[in-house]
């Protein structure tokens, strides 16, 4: 069993309902090393790494452990073989002090009794912190107190209390300012000269080369390469990841821009981005984009009112606005058609009609009473226009699709005549024939004048439609491209290393 790589999944196929999520996927860990995984959003990683967790079941395929074939894979079987992940969503209770939830079930005891030691806790919980990454936590503060970043570190120094033999890190620097990610890259580099396991997944390329000794690409729910990871340059393994093909998803557009439908200057907000200004023109669409903490989304938040800007100034039509609530930005003509539709973008038990005029009541009111015949010709106009598959107006919209769910939380903003339309994700989750026409909406938006923010982490999606797109990397805008320059490789070496691929210092670092 000594020469068997420490993790093996061979053809691993996984379907959910019609849509094949992995089509036939390797990945080989060797023992011993840092082994990355990379691919776009979509491509197969999440569904992987949730087999490999035991949270879902392959439909086919073999999966070794030491050169052991495990049949059923749980997570209790997981943490039996030694396998202990770090996941990008901190999976700590928030009621537990910092000590607690590093030692939860293994906590010292006073001698001969059931009684916890809390000394001797408190100062374990210190002394692991301190190897792991060199600072100090207060064993005493809560961990809803903590910040992002301090409930990853203790996430992390809990797991290494295990002592795993293969330790699985999923996006784990998302959350890290710069001398924490540092401390754990560090750590990683000591946990695999002694002799550790790691499987590294992340959207920073950067990190993948400086951390890594093979990286695994994944496409389209199939492995596509694996490459050395410091002796394969940047641009490379950005082209293994993306699908340059563009086909005909996209409308064609005429673009005329009028006058400045929104302009920001210098605004910050605390611990998401800082000194952000761009403006968009009536009858422009201005592709955002990110990796996740990069600022891009907490953007979209903060230009709905969700989030209130520690500094800096919005303006509207040109005049300055405070948009502190959701409120004041609908007054402003601000619209936000956000990610997760089914939680924030509609009502789930109302209908179609009632969702699509919930922004816009007052224009359907006489007298103090509801027009019901107008506000049914507005509701009937927008289904067919969007190509809204539902039996009538009255349906309610958690009997549709994910796709005709987003054109309601659409059509909402279009009853309303919002001028100013953020997009957050408007096609995550839906099929391609849905995409196709949401395109065709948004291009049709921007043609009657209004001015689009279209965030997204589909740099496709930002090459397809944006006429220029901001790029955030941590915190920061490093890039305004014109349309003309969007390029996939070019969006996705930003994106994940914060420079230009054309850049001499950038080819040089390759």
């Amino acid at each position: 069993m000594t020469n068997a790589p420490a993790l093996a999944l061979r053809d691993i196929r996984k379907a959910f309902g019609g849509v094949q999520a992995l089509d036939g996927a390797t990945l080989v860990v060797e023992r011993g090393s840092v082994h990355g995984l990379v691919g776009q959003n979509g491509a197969g990683k999440s569904t992987l790494i949730k087999i490999l967790a035991g949270i879902h079941h392959a439909d086919s395929g073999v999966i070794e452990v030491d050169g052991v074939r495990q049949t059923m894979l749980t997570p209790a079987r997981c943490d039996q073989l030694g396998v202990h992940f770090i996941h990008q969503d901190r999976l700590l209770a928030p009621s537990l002090t910092v000590a607690e939830a590093l030692l939860l079930g293994h906590e010292p005891r006073w001698s001969g009794t059931p009684f916890i030691n809390r000394r001797r806790l408190e100062a374990q919980a210190q002394a692991a912190i301190r190897c792991a990454f060199d600072i100090a936590l207060p064993p005493r503060a809560l961990v809803r107190d903590l910040s992002n970043a301090e409930q990853q570190i203790v996430q992390i120094t809990r797991a290494l209390l295990h002592r795993p033999k293969i330790l699985v890190f999923d996006e784990p620097t998302t959350a890290l300012v710069r001398r924490e990610a540092d401390f754990l890259f560090a750590t990683i580099r000591r946990l695999r000269a002694d002799g550790l396991t790691v499987l590294y997944i992340s959207h920073y390329l950067n990190e993948i080369r400086d951390l890594c000794d093979a990286v695994t690409v994944i496409r389209n729910g199939r492995d596509v390469a694996r490459v050395d990871a410091r002796a394969t340059p940047t641009s490379q393994l950005v082209s293994l990841m993306i699908d340059r093909a563009v086909d005909q998803l996209f409308p064609a557009r005429q673009a005329a821009f009028g006058a400045k439908g929104l302009e920001v200057d210098k605004l910050s907000l605390a611990g998401q981005f800082e000194d952000v200004s761009f403006g968009v023109c009536k009858g422009e669409i201005l592709g955002v984009t990110g990796l996740v903490g990069s600022g891009a989304k907490a953007l979209a938040r903060a230009l709905f009112g969700l989030e209130r800007p520690t500094s800096g100034e919005i303006r509207v039509k040109g005049e300055a606005q405070r948009l502190n609530s959701p409120r004041d930005a609908v007054a402003a003509g601000v619209a936000l058609v956000p990610e997760d539709r089914r939680r924030h973008g509609v009502a789930l038990g109302l209908s179609v009609r009632e969702n699509a005029t919930l922004a816009a009541l007052n224009r359907f009111r006489r007298f103090g009473l509801l027009a019901a015949s107008r506000e049914k010709a507005a509701v009937n106009g927008l289904i067919s226009r969007l190509s809204i598959r539902t039996p009538d107006a009255e349906t309610p919209v958690r009997a549709l699709s994910g796709g005709n769910q987003q054109k309601v939380a659409l059509a909402k903003w279009l009853i309303h005549g919002s001028q100013v339309i953020v997009l957050d994700e408007p096609t995550v989750g839906v099929d391609v024939g849905a995409k196709v026409e949401i395109y065709r909406e948004i291009a049709a938006l921007a043609a009657g004048g209004a001015a689009i923010v279209l965030v997204s982490s589909d740099l496709m999606e930002i090459q397809g439609l944006a006429d220029r797109a901001l790029v955030f990397f941590r915190g920061a805008v490093v890039a305004d491209i014109a349309r003309s320059e969007l390029e996939s490789d070019r969006l996705l070496t930003f994106v994940t290393t914060g420079h230009d691929s054309r850049e001499p210092h950038a080819k040089a670092a390759e």
